[in-house]
């Protein structure tokens, strides 16, 4: 089974893209801040994560800096997601492996998530 996991402190978000990924086979795990993220993405080992930027309380640029800075965990794909319209340019700071706008589409949501879970 596919494993993701997602930052977001959108309560909302969180449940709809539980909802979606648990309907499509995904293994889904949320939080609401980046606290200890090390320690949980060691212990998770998604395939996947998503990385909003508004996250308590490192932030999403910084979390995802410490994680592609392990060298354990360097090489789980981060796809940035965020309203701001900016999330290019953030996506790119932040070291991250794609990027999707907000608000997203569900499909458009669905095939990035996958096309980085199958390779």
């Amino acid at each position: 089974m596919k494993r993701i996991v997602i930052f977001d402190d959108d309560v909302d978000i969180l449940e709809i893209l539980t909802y979606l990924l648990t309907e499509k086979g995904w293994e889904v795990h949320t939080r609401t801040t980046c606290n200890n993220i090390l320690e949980i993405i060691s212990e998770k080992r998604p395939d996947v994560i998503l990385m909003d930027n508004w996250i308590p309380d490192t932030g999403g640029i910084k979390a995802t800096q410490l994680l592609k800075a392990d060298p354990k965990l360097t090489n789980i794909p981060v796809i940035y997601f965020s309203a701001n319209n900016d999330v290019e340019i953030l996506s790119q700071k932040a070291g991250a492996d794609a990027y999707i706008a907000k608000p997203f589409d569900l499909d458009e949501l669905e095939k990035i998530v996958n096309q980085f879970a199958l390779s």
